[in-house]
């Protein structure tokens, strides 16, 4: 063994619903090390799915995050020469961190006005199993699927 493992930091729960994922959440979305512009944005785009929703928001970011997280993923490996995508399950940890960063990516790829407004309607169609964060998840797991020869490969 080489080096020690590094300390995984604590992360504290938000103060409005008191979640450790929304703190890891707003985490990725913070650009610039600016953390309360990321929580205000966060937290606007939250209010903007209850009104559009009047349904509880937080039940329904969760719901979308789920909608999006992959449970497989193809990796490359090279192999006498010829190069497989070999299916590979993922770490609970990578599979959260995945999710979360495509939402983001394609809610900042959206149309509409203003980072708020994109987030909520990605959160929203995330929940009904919708939007591009969903598809590149179903994506992912296609692509697996049709590797599923070479699972026999994995590391």
């Amino acid at each position: 063994m080489r080096k020690r493992k590094p300390k995984i930091k604590e992360i504290k729960p938000d103060p409005r619903y008191n979640d450790v994922m929304v703190t890891r959440f707003v985490n990725n979305m913070m650009v610039q090390g600016k953390k309360s512009t990321a929580f205000k944005v966060f937290y606007d785009a939250m209010d903007i799915v209850k009104e559009k929703t009047g349904e509880d928001e937080h039940e329904i970011w969760k719901k979308g995050l789920n909608n999006v997280i992959p449970q497989v993923e193809v990796r490359s490996r090279r192999i006498g020469g010829a190069t497989f995508q070999i299916p590979t399950d993922i770490p609970a940890n990578r599979k959260i961190a995945i999710g979360m960063k495509w939402m983001i990516k394609f809610a900042r790829q959206r149309g509409g006005k203003g980072i708020a407004e994109k987030m909520a309607n990605e959160i929203v169609a995330a929940s009904k199993g919708e939007g591009a964060a969903v598809k590149r998840k179903e994506d992912t797991h296609k692509m697996a699927e049709s590797n599923r020869a070479f699972a026999h490969f994995r590391v």
